[in-house]
């Protein structure tokens, strides 16, 4: 009997982590999910403002009824469509923190988060917890940008750095696209025009074909002469790739096209959702 696949999706009920629930809910009728909405209880904040709810009983309340609105909702929408279970939960604690041991709980295949990003810092770039639970994560991590609602994509766009485990990367977001019938393009960013990178590209293309059986694959090798992330960013626009999916390892491309001197000009990563491929 095969596994049931497991979403968790932190909820702290603002715009953008309500746009997370819905790609949450959308992704788990395609994988006919159990879903689970978390929220972590800050007593601190919320004793600042209701000082005389010393035992934070009306703040549990309060948190149950909204989650509850929010698993009515989920169940009423996409029960139907696919979804298997959606489940709600709450800890008291730090949100990173609580958020992963969750995950680690249920033995979670994928985090959904919502962010919104302003500015040329990483940690503001994807959100601050967002990005920690980013590079924090031993899980999938699926990060929803502020104001972005789910459509069916019609192309993934996987950063490859020619790591032996873009195979296996790969054949996940095979899996992925094959519900949507959707392109995906692999892409490899150089900022050189050296006949190695063509040579490194055509090796790893020989070496991919054989593990891929899926038609909708094209295989791109990009130059420019900014920094990768600038020329990600490009290739992003200009073949209207609608999620970005990278795979975190060490050394890998992610750490490059999210280093601190990203430039400000990046704004369209915090318009498009990033999938980070943590394990394999």
């Amino acid at each position: 009997m095969s596994k049931t696949f497991k979403i968790l999706c932190p909820t702290d009920f603002s715009e953008c982590s309500l746009n997370a629930i819905e790609y949450a809910a959308k992704l788990g009728e395609y994988y006919q999910a159990d879903l689970l909405l978390f929220h972590v209880l800050n007593k601190t904040d919320y004793e600042k403002l209701s000082p005389l709810d010393t035992e934070g009983y009306y703040q549990e309340e309060f948190i149950k009824e909204k989650l509850e609105n929010l698993q009515e909702a989920v169940l009423k929408e996409s029960i139907s469509k696919g979804l298997k279970s959606c489940e709600i939960a709450y800890r008291e604690g730090k949100i990173v923190k609580s958020t992963l041991n969750e995950a680690e709980s249920i033995g979670a295949d994928l985090i959904v988060v919502g962010t919104e990003g302003t500015n040329d810092l990483r940690e503001h770039i994807i959100g601050s917890k967002a990005s920690r639970i980013v590079e924090e994560s031993g899980r999938d991590v699926f990060v929803v940008p502020r104001k972005v609602y789910f459509k069916n994509p019609r192309k993934l766009v996987y950063a490859s750095d020619y790591l032996e485990e873009d195979k296996i990367a790969i054949q996940k977001i095979i899996d992925f696209a094959s519900f949507f019938e959707a392109e995906i393009d692999i892409v490899h960013v150089s900022n050189t025009h050296k006949a190695i990178d063509k040579s490194l590209h055509m090796e790893m293309v020989k070496e991919i074909k054989p593990f891929i059986k899926y038609e909708k694959v094209s295989y791109v090798l990009k130059s420019y002469r900014d920094d990768l992330a600038l020329g990600l960013e490009n290739y992003l626009q200009t073949s209207k790739g609608d999620i970005l999916v990278t795979l975190s390892k060490k050394k890998s491309f992610f750490d490059q096209i999210f280093s601190k001197n990203l430039s400000k000009k990046m704004a369209y990563f915090i318009s498009k959702p990033l999938w980070v491929i943590k394990s394999l």
